[in-house]
This record gives C-alpha cells, sequence and structure tokens, in this order.
C-alpha cells in the first residue's frame, strides 16, 4: 500500500453533480421537450382534442 495520496482543488463530478442549468438556457441548447413516443401518422389524425 502506498502513502502517497492525490489532492486535486477541484471535487470529482460524481461527489458534487452540476447543478441544474437555468430552463431557457436548455431551451435555447437542446429545443423543446419532445415526448417519450412520437404518436403515428394515425394516432394524430384520430386523436380526440
Amino acid at each position: 500500500m502506498s502513502s502517497m495520496s492525490f489532492r486535486s482543488s477541484r471535487p470529482d463530478s460524481w461527489v458534487e453533480p452540476r447543478a441544474y442549468r437555468d430552463a431557457s438556457l436548455r431551451l435555447q441548447k437542446y429545443g423543446r421537450v419532445q415526448p417519450m413516443h412520437q404518436p403515428s401518422l394515425l394516432e394524430r389524425l384520430f386523436a380526440s382534442r
């Protein structure tokens, strides 16, 4: 076992995860939130509104 230890001035990302960004910045970067399931053409035509 080694007696040397490694120290960094910046904590690891899994120790201190990055804070969520502002919603407007996320919108600019990634665009609108997309649904998990994209409806097919028939589903969109016959969807009850």
